[in-house]
């Protein structure tokens, strides 16, 4: 796949901006750069980008607070955030709050290509299945038209596509179009990225799933065990908030001590 993407860097150190829009600008990305989250917030109110690299701390609006106003603008933008310190709590919330993911610096030229490019296959792949998804209730709304018109024309059956757009686990239902979960008769509210971690689990259902096999299937990437783990957490918690009846208690999403999670839904 030919990734491309236009992406906005919003940082208050100059050097870091331009490093990385001439690593970026490198392997044929578009690079737009901001020296604040207000500047950065401006540019999103008048030009398309297809992914946001974010400073959690900077004078001014802070990361983790543009983060919410770029989500609430365009909830489904990935926003990769980065931060000085290794802080552990700030990445976790970086990532309760809707981050795509989170990186330390100094920033690694082969782990920025290497994510970007992973964070916008991923973006190109599920427009294009959006598009294809969108083509065919087309052609089958033509066609039952064209049916009612004449009598003559049969119409495929539209659960030939189903199987590419739902994901049936027990009382679970995972819409891949729309990135809705259906929990009985009962709609769940998740962020993307959580939404991918339950897709992870509901695919490998009923078997366990270890930390790095969830992160790096459901973000694209390697991590040690010990941040896997804590990423992952964090992510569960979220999925159990949405669809527990009792997140304190819960009956889908099992952990495994020390291995990982499971998906129970019989």
């Amino acid at each position: 796949m030919n990734v491309h993407g236009h992406i906005l860097v919003i940082d208050d150190e100059l050097a870091l901006r331009k490093t990385l829009a001439r690593i970026l600008q490198r392997v044929g990305f578009e690079v737009t750069s901001a020296e604040s989250a207000e500047q950065g917030l401006a540019l999103l109110e008048t030009t398309h980008f297809d992914l946001v690299y974010l400073d959690i701390r900077m004078p001014g609006l802070a990361g983790l607070d543009a983060l919410k106003l770029i989500h609430a603008r365009d909830a489904s933008l990935p926003v990769i955030l980065f931060t000085a310190q290794p802080d552990l709590s700030s990445a976790i919330e970086a990532l309760r709050r809707g981050a795509t993911d989170y990186l330390l610096k100094p920033l690694k030229p082969e782990v920025i290509i290497e994510r970007t490019k992973s964070v916008l296959a991923l973006q190109q792949k599920e427009r294009r299945k959006r598009e294809i998804q969108m083509q065919i209730e087309a052609l089958q709304a033509e066609l039952k038209s064209l049916e009612s018109s004449d009598g003559s024309v049969s119409v495929p059956d539209s659960h030939a596509t189903l199987s590419d757009r739902f994901l049936k686990r027990g009382a679970l239902l995972l819409d891949l179009h729309t990135y809705r979960v259906t929990v009985g008769e009962r709609v769940a509210s998740l962020p993307p990225t959580s939404f991918d971690y339950l897709l992870v689990l509901a695919r490998h259902a009923p078997h366990v799933v270890d930390y790095q096999t969830l992160i790096a299937e459901a973000q694209g990437y390697q991590a040690e065990v010990r941040e896997a783990q804590e990423l992952a957490k964090w992510h569960v918690h979220l999925i159990r908030q949405a669809i527990e009846p009792n997140p304190q208690s819960p009956t889908y999403i099992i952990n495994v001590r020390g291995r990982g999670y499971r998906l129970v839904t019989e």
